[in-house]
């Protein structure tokens, strides 16, 4: 499973996400870095199958309506350190990952994941 990380996301959710053997890049990887535009992230997502993880609401606009990114993650925490949103995915990745085999749109907040399609 191949994930994209937003430029609202930390890095280091990438490495969390490569630690269980996930392929996982950051918009910090693209060639415009944290600005590239989301149009870019969702063409990145669809060629190459990954998984747009954000807090930008913007895409779940886009999912619903024209399905793409490819799959979206959207994280509706609110404000939360990085060490909480580690411990979030860590908590949580295997039920995310398991989602996504027949989920195309799930959302975590910081006690639920919702499998909205």
């Amino acid at each position: 499973m191949k994930f994209l990380v937003d430029a609202h996301l930390p890095k280091r959710l990438t490495e969390l996400l490569k630690q269980v053997g996930l392929d996982a890049i950051h918009t910090r990887d693209l060639p415009l870095g944290n600005r590239t535009k989301d149009p870019e992230i969702i063409r990145v997502s669809l060629e190459e199958g990954r998984i747009v993880v954000t807090k930008d609401a913007d895409f779940v606009e886009t999912i619903i309506l024209k399905s793409q990114p490819w799959k979206l993650l959207l994280v509706s925490t609110g404000n939360i350190t990085n060490i909480e949103l580690e411990s979030l995915f860590t908590a949580n990745i295997e039920k995310i990952t398991e989602g996504f085999v027949e989920f195309d749109f799930i959302e975590m907040d910081r006690n639920n994941l919702i499998y909205h399609f």
